[in-house]
């Protein structure tokens, strides 16, 4: 099998690696691909967003299947574009990609599906006084999201109602987000654990597949302190998720939603990924997205044990799709830039990774490297690595995964140092009969 990845983050790291250790994907290519993903793939450097230039690439390369990775190809009609020529494509159409293209949309899909979710309303550029007024209807926390496309920053969640109100005015102006945020949504705080669960969907909506349970950290700081980013780390499995509860978000959540899409004839191939509130009225949708996470799936890939390759070709034809995981767990760790979210500072010369790579059980997935003139790697965007670990359990995981990031280094970099921490006492305690620390 011939497959191309397109992406050039740390989930298409993670993809192309996932795949090249598939049987039936001896080839793989990526577009346009990152220094990490160069060591595993031959990168063609052509805009990832262009419909045309991708289906072209995909003839060009004769491939088998192409796997869209980050959500602005798919709302641009990548997946449509590749299969109008007559080629497998792992990924929803752009009608289907519409429900994380805009948010305001995806809650009208939730509520004439059914499935539940915060209360919520949606306003234009015009509506600021209404907006306003809107949110002085919640108690905190405050939630404020643009509609459109933000690279995971576009949320506020906030105990101030002054920083909500500021970040209403922000959005519709234009000022933080541009015409993303022109068209925001007000939705009311919910309380609870998070829950992200990623479903690989083959077009049938009964026929669809949960992937083992995630859970990320969006804040930048410890605790859940700062703004909220693309994600600074995530780890698999979740000890408080069982069979039982990824049964009921299928039933209450995904099922519903994939069967709304059918009657629109909206034929969904590709990955739904449920962005859950376990709250004490049972689990709500707080969003969804039409890809794999990132970071989720740098900490649920390693954990499959099955033929990745054949599990995403399965979908992408409209086959029955399965999967098998191991009993180990995963911890993924990002590594971040000076000043990310807001304004990461990039070019810095990244050094030990060579080091932390060579540990066992580890794995490092590049999200945003380059290869300088001087030959050295680089810098070059606001997440730049995710230091992956596997182990018999998340404590295992989790001291890999920080020994490794501890022998990474360059100026200004930071990472959070409590990813999955609660949740490995909590195993850790559960193994020995103690009563798990709260």
């Amino acid at each position: 099998m011939r497959t191309l990845v397109v992406g050039s983050g740390g989930r298409e790291h993670a993809l192309v690696w996932a795949l090249r250790r598939s049987t039936r994907a001896p080839e793989v290519f990526a577009a346009p691909g990152n220094p990490g993903i160069a060591e595993l793939a031959l990168c063609f450097p052509i805009d990832a967003a262009d419909p045309s230039a991708v289906a072209q690439l995909a003839d060009d390369l004769a491939v088998d299947l192409v796997v869209v990775g980050p959500e602005v190809p798919l709302v641009a009609g990548v997946a449509d574009a590749v299969r109008a020529r007559g080629r497998l494509a792992f990924g929803p159409g752009a009608a289907g990609a519409r429900l994380e293209g805009s948010k305001a949309w995806m809650k009208h899909v939730l509520a004439e599906a059914g499935v539940p979710t915060a209360r919520y309303a949606a306003f234009g550029a015009d509506d600021g006084d209404a907006a306003l007024a809107f949110l002085d209807e919640f108690a905190p926390p405050y939630v404020v999201k643009t509609d459109g496309l933000a690279a995971g920053k576009g949320v506020v969640v906030t105990e101030s109602i002054t920083e909500a109100r500021d970040a209403v005015r922000a959005y519709l102006s234009g000022e933080a987000f541009g015409d993303a945020g022109r068209t925001l949504v007000i939705e009311e705080g919910l309380a609870g654990p998070e829950l992200s669960l990623l479903v690989v969907c083959n077009g049938d909506p009964d026929g669809a597949l949960a992937l083992a349970p995630a859970q990320d950290f969006k804040r930048v700081g410890e605790s859940d302190a700062g703004p909220n980013t693309g994600g600074m780390g995530a780890y698999s499995p979740v000890p408080i998720v069982d069979a039982a509860t990824v049964d009921d978000v299928m039933d209450r959540a995904v099922r519903p939603t994939l069967h709304w899409l059918a009657r629109q004839n909206v034929e969904y191939r590709g990955v739904l990924y449920a962005g859950m509130m376990l709250t004490a009225d049972g689990p709500k949708v707080i969003e969804y997205n039409v890809r794999f996470g990132d970071p989720e799936c740098q900490a649920v890939l390693p954990r499959i044990s099955s033929d990745v390759a054949e599990m995403l070709h399965a979908a992408a034809a409209g086959a029955p799709v399965s999967v098998e995981f191991s009993a180990d767990a995963c911890v993924s760790v990002v590594l971040a830039s000076e000043g990310y979210p807001a304004t990461p500072r990039t070019g810095d010369v990244i050094t030990g990774l060579e080091i932390a790579a060579s540990l066992h059980a580890v794995t490092i997935f590049h999200a945003g490297t380059a290869r300088g003139d001087d030959g050295r790697l680089h810098t070059s965007g606001g997440r730049v690595l995710d230091v992956t670990a596997t182990g018999a359990d998340l404590v295992v995981a989790r001291t890999r995964a920080y020994e490794a990031a501890g022998l990474i280094s360059w100026p200004g970099m930071q990472f959070r140092r409590d990813i999955a921490s609660s949740a490995a006492a909590a195993s850790s305690a559960r193994a020995d009969g103690s009563a798990p620390r709260r």
